[in-house]
């Protein structure tokens, strides 16, 4: 005990030093252990979320883009189709179609505009609040409304999702109607509303100030009460929306398709096999599995750098602590010439090796257990990126 109680007094006197050489030996404990719980976590949920999507429509392209702005809402734009696409499938008789317009965002959050039939085809739950209702209103996953701080009855305000995306677009302020229970999905970090909602937002829809009166006599403004267009939607102007063009050309992202059974799944399969057709019908976990797959080549490169740089930064903390028992030589010399003996003093730097060690041991494994505790959500954010 007298040896440890020397070393850490030793250790403590010393502790802008002693610090410095704990958090280097964590670092390097840490980030292997790290990223693979990350790696790890975003299999899984990269996975679960595919296998519990059986068909996905969209746009002929990239199927990795398209699934993982569909599954993820990444930024992966897609390449919108029509709500054509979604009256096909509800009148083949063979599956649920929900559409999805994913174009939008608020505060770094994706404003995804659905029907009804999301919610109960991902189990999401209103845990504060109600669901949302009409034109205008929309609820949060539980990680936005925990980073905006929001709740029901604040707002948020729709944005383009890029600066150059701005024809059309009118930003709308969204009313919140409620919070969606946490699920350790992409879906905690997504602002839901009505895909009408979302075609507001794109200018297919609007309303007009019919409140307003104009002097017939001023030709200036005698059109403007009829051609405002609002930011708003509230229940004085709500009945003034509309919308223009034909409803089965208004867009949609993509669509994903729930197959009654595994005989419709593969007739629905069948009839977008046509390369010249502008649609594509997508496996999720098929795309996913093959991306995941390239990951953990990717990672097995990472692991082996991973080790060579390990391995030089435990070399040079070594050499660190080296450097520092020679500039204690006098000191030990001093130690033996009181009566230490030398085996005394080997175990002296010994213990102050070690605690440094155990230190840096503890603090790499919090780093690992909060990891691992914030995984879903971390994971999740990381995929929406």
């Amino acid at each position: 005990m007298s040896i440890l109680y020397l070393a850490f007094a030793y250790l403590r006197f010393h502790w802008i030093r002693s610090l410095v050489l704990v958090l280097v030996a964590a670092l390097i404990l840490a980030v292997p252990m790290v990223s693979h719980t990350l790696l790890r976590g975003s299999q899984e949920a990269l996975t679960n979320r595919a296998e519990a999507t059986p068909l996905l429509l969209g746009r002929r392209g990239s199927q990795i883009d398209m699934v993982m702005n569909a599954l993820y809402f990444a930024d992966e734009r897609a390449t919108p189709i029509t709500m054509a696409a979604t009256e096909e499938i509800w009148d083949s008789g063979l599956a649920i179609p929900v559409p999805l317009h994913t174009a939008f965002e608020t505060n770094g959050a994706r404003i995804v505009g659905t029907t009804l039939d999301y919610f109960d085809y991902r189990a999401l739950e209103v845990a504060d609040g109600r669901q949302i209702a009409v034109l205008g209103e929309a609820v949060l996953g539980a990680a936005v409304a925990q980073r905006l701080g929001l709740g029901p009855g604040d707002t948020v305000v729709s944005a383009p999702q890029n600066l150059f995306d701005l024809d059309g677009v009118y930003p709308l302020e969204l009313k919140i109607t409620g919070i969606l229970a946490p699920t350790g999905t992409p879906d905690d970090e997504a602002v839901f509303t009505d895909i009408k909602t979302a075609w507001v937002i794109a200018g297919i829809g609007h309303g007009h100030d019919d409140v307003v009166s104009v002097d017939a006599s001023d030709e200036n403004v005698a059109a403007a009460a009829s051609l405002l267009q609002f930011n708003r939607i509230t229940p004085d102007n709500i009945d003034s929306f509309h919308f223009h063009g034909d409803p089965d050309d208004y867009p949609v992202s993509s669509i994903v398709v729930s197959p009654y059974d595994d005989r419709s799944a593969t007739i629905l399969r069948g009839r977008y096999l046509d390369p010249e057709n502008p649609l594509q019908m997508v496996v999720p976990s098929e795309v996913i599995g093959d991306l995941v797959a390239r990951i953990f080549r990717i990672k097995t490169l990472l692991d082996a750098v991973t080790v060579i740089v390990g391995a030089a930064a435990l070399a040079a903390v070594a050499l660190a602590v080296f450097l520092s028992y020679r500039l204690r030589a006098p000191e030990m010399r001093t130690a033996f010439k009181i009566g230490a003996g030398r085996g005394t003093i080997l175990r002296l730097l010994g213990a102050e090796t070690a605690l440094i060690l155990s230190a840096s041991a503890v603090l790499a494994a919090l780093c690992v257990i909060l990891v691992q505790s914030r995984g879903d959500r971390l994971v999740a954010y990381l995929l929406s990126l």
